[in-house]
């Protein structure tokens, strides 16, 4: 059976992969309440809101600021990469793969 995801982002579309491979009686029950979609938007707007809210507090701890983006562009490029790339790793492992 192919799922209509529809208005669901990258982060619920992990997760929904997840709960297949690992779940999928989860996946079925929610599928015949006719929840799915409706949690899987729900996971995918925490997951956004967690992310956004981690990589300001990371950068800020880290002092990664305007100012540096002003002065060195590339370091800023590079601090701000290294960040998202930390918090996508927390994120994964803290919500989408539970």
């Amino acid at each position: 059976m192919k799922d209509n995801l529809k208005g669901v982002g990258i982060w619920g579309q992990r997760h929904y992969q997840y709960l297949k491979e690992n779940r999928p009686t989860t996946v079925n029950v929610m599928r015949m309440n006719g929840t799915l979609n409706s949690y899987l938007r729900e996971v995918d707007e925490q997951a956004d809101e967690m992310c956004f809210q981690l990589v300001k507090q990371i950068a800020k701890q880290e002092g990664v600021t305007e100012g540096l983006k002003r002065r060195n562009q590339m370091a800023w490029v590079g601090a701000m990469n290294n960040i998202r790339d930390r918090v996508n790793e927390i994120v994964l492992n803290d919500l989408i793969y539970q």
